[in-house]
């Protein structure tokens, strides 16, 4: 089990760094991420390189037992590099060229940028590769967190390169794109341009392209960099750090190149069900690489500095977190940072050793959670022990929120979490998948709430799961359009039908919440009434059964929830996006009629249990203790147990095979 966090000597002299070697072996610190943006310090020149006081921290750390996660310093390019190249600085979509004075300010698809930071991480990697204390290298930082996407002449050359390699040519393009429409109509790849600001609607299917260009571009960095560290004989894991549901970045099909996962998470303390939604990020991330455990590679300690209002964790809060993590795959908890900064834009980010030093609550509570982490003994990973699946496709996310749809205010995530929130409430183990990973041998139910999009793989797999004795519940506004965006001839749910036994007339849009108009749609059924809200849409029944109807609104007395029997499985269809409450009492109904049992039943809300093979973890997340029966060996205290006591943000491992 890692321990630690980011680590910045530079912002430090010298003197400090024995110090801070001393403190991280009292905290029960075992590794740090290094040289994150130390560009600047590393190369203060072109072809100049500054390495010697790398040494002697990476020196330093090793002799105290402390590993390096090393990183390869490209998030943030010093200042002689816009200087004399300022063609790597990208541009936005309205043509502003965004400048220095922050982080991330390079294009990713700039062949000058990729040049110099190719120098970088060789002179990085040929120095480093073989020192014993370096057990990690750590790519980039956060690809494309502040940089969404970039329109500058190097990404618009890039671009129509990528749209010529996949498609071939000029005229597989237009097709694909339906440039008919609009007298869009292309005759050479060098009229292409980038979406960017234009008068009106841009054509979908080149919307849609761009976000996988940008999701790309990004990763080809990574990849450059992953490459040159193999060259030059890396044997450590490399990878690089995500962010929960990021939307510019597909990773899923990023991690198939990581060698571990790692992930950044700041849920917000002032929100109260915050801890479902990081739970939703734990097991997206855990579900992306399940056969390996994953690491978190930055939380806070305390406060943030970046949201409006900053509010700080509770006393033990962090602890709980970070056991949520643990309890869900991860074997590694680190942080932004180790010492907080004196200076610059995160000054007030907390950190692991606070500007307060050590006479304070968070030191005390960072040093108990290393010495319990410490404790811990080698756990196993999970790989299966989520019976239920929901489906998550960031291509049909990136569509479905496009311009000039039925209903212009779907979040997806949003829709995403609200039945995710209904599954955690109810202590059932999620896997958040795409939908080509569906099986009827893994999952006893699947969600697919708003998969707009879907692919030819993604429709059959989860045909042949109905088929094979699974259960469907899809939700509105699904199998709509295929890969490019484009309707195909039938209407709507024309590859899903088979197994839903339905289709689709109209979408029924439903009014935002506050406008004019009919806002929400309640619905009857075998859950009692419950309301849903964005899109109450027109369902013909196709050999499908109801199950539950509309009582009121402009579909009253129509289908809500059909269920169709196809091969030995159950395809359900609901027909609009249920609230809070209602996703709560729909996916109560569905666990039953399904057959999945909670890890553990009879639980206040406000407790949270994960399964991780044998090992159950129980956090108590609510102001009052609790008493949960569990039966097995507390790994934290070594005791044989039929019940743990748990006071607010209070945890438990148990291993219940012990």
């Amino acid at each position: 089990m890692q321990y630690g966090g980011d680590y910045n000597p530079e912002q430090w002299p010298e003197e400090v760094w024995v110090e801070d070697a001393q403190r991280m072996r009292e905290a029960g610190v075992t590794m740090v991420s290094l040289g994150i943006f130390s560009w600047s310090r590393i190369q203060p020149a072109e072809g100049e390189y500054d390495l010697e006081w790398l040494d002697r921290v990476i020196d330093l750390l090793h002799e105290g037992g402390i590993a390096v996660d090393l990183a390869t310093a490209t998030a943030s390019p010093p200042p002689w590099m816009h200087e004399t190249y300022p063609e790597i600085l990208p541009v936005t979509a309205e043509g502003v060229t965004l400048g220095p004075g922050s982080r991330q300010h390079y294009a990713p698809s700039s062949p000058v940028y990729r040049r110099l930071a190719a120098d970088l991480v060789r002179t990085l990697a040929e120095r480093y590769v073989d020192h014993p204390g370096v057990v990690m290298w750590h790519v980039n930082n956060e690809y494309g967190c502040h940089l969404h996407e970039d329109h500058s002449p190097a990404a618009q050359d890039a671009f129509r390169a990528w749209l010529e390699k996949r498609y071939g040519t000029v005229e597989a393009l237009n097709e694909a794109w339906g440039t008919a429409f609009w007298s869009q109509r292309y005759t050479a790849f060098a009229q292409v341009r980038t979406p960017a600001a234009a008068p009106y609607s841009h054509n979908p299917g080149q919307l849609l392209d761009f976000k996988r260009f940008t999701s790309d571009m990004l990763l080809e960095c990574y990849l450059m960099e992953k490459e040159i560290i193999l060259a030059a004989g890396a044997t450590q894991p490399i990878t690089t750090n995500f962010m929960g549901p990021f939307k510019p970045a597909n990773y899923p099909e990023w991690a198939q190149h990581m060698d571990v996962v790692t992930d950044d998470a700041y849920p917000d303390p002032d929100e109260p069900e915050s801890f479902r939604d990081a739970a939703f990020q734990r097991d997206l991330i855990r579900s992306m690489k399940p056969e390996v455990p994953w690491m978190l590679m930055e939380q806070v300690t305390g406060a943030l500095n970046w949201r409006p209002t900053n509010a700080p964790k509770a006393p033990q809060q962090m602890a709980a977190l970070s056991m949520q993590c643990i309890g869900r795959g991860a074997d590694g908890i680190l942080f932004f940072q180790w010492r907080q900064s004196r200076a610059g834009a995160e000054k007030f980010h907390a950190a692991m050793l606070p500007h307060a030093g050590t006479d304070t609550r968070i030191w005390r509570e960072v040093r108990e959670l290393g010495s319990q982490l410490a404790s811990l003994p080698s756990l196993p990973v999970g790989t299966a022990d989520a019976r239920v699946a929901l489906v998550m496709d960031w291509e049909s996310w990136w569509a479905v929120e496009s311009p000039d749809h039925p209903s212009n205010v779907l979040d997806y995530v949003a829709v995403l979490q609200r039945w995710y929130r209904a599954l955690h409430r109810r202590h059932v183990m999620v896997d958040i998948v795409p939908p080509e990973r569906v099986t009827a041998s893994q999952y006893d139910l699947v969600l697919a709430p708003a998969l707009y999009l879907l692919r030819p793989a993604g429709a059959a797999a989860l045909t042949s799961y109905v088929a094979d004795g699974g259960h469907l519940l899809a939700g509105p506004f699904t199998d709509v359009v295929d890969e490019r965006d484009a309707f195909l001839d039938g209407g709507f749910l024309t590859r899903l039908g088979e197994a839903l036994g339905v289709t689709i007339e109209d979408f029924g849009a439903l009014a935002a919440p506050g406008a004019a108009g009919q806002a929400t749609a309640p619905l009857t059924g075998p859950f009692g009434t419950v309301t849903g809200t964005l899109l109450a849409e027109e369902v013909v029944l196709r050999g499908a059964e109801p199950v539950a109807a509309f009582s009121g609104g402009r579909r009253d007395g129509d289908p809500a929830l059909t269920e169709h029997s196809h091969g030995a499985g159950v395809g359900w269809y609901l027909a609009t996006v249920p609230d809070e409450e209602g996703a709560d009492a729909v996916a109560g109904w569905a666990l039953e009629r399904a057959g999945v049992a909670p890890v553990l039943s009879g639980l206040p809300v406000s407790i949270e249990v994960a399964q991780r093979a044998s090992v159950v973890t129980v956090i108590n997340h609510g102001d009052e203790p609790a008493v949960v029966r569990v039966v097995g060996r507390d790994l934290l205290t070594g005791e044989n147990v039929t019940e743990v006591a748990l006071d607010s943000f209070g945890y438990a491992l148990v291993d219940t095979d012990a």
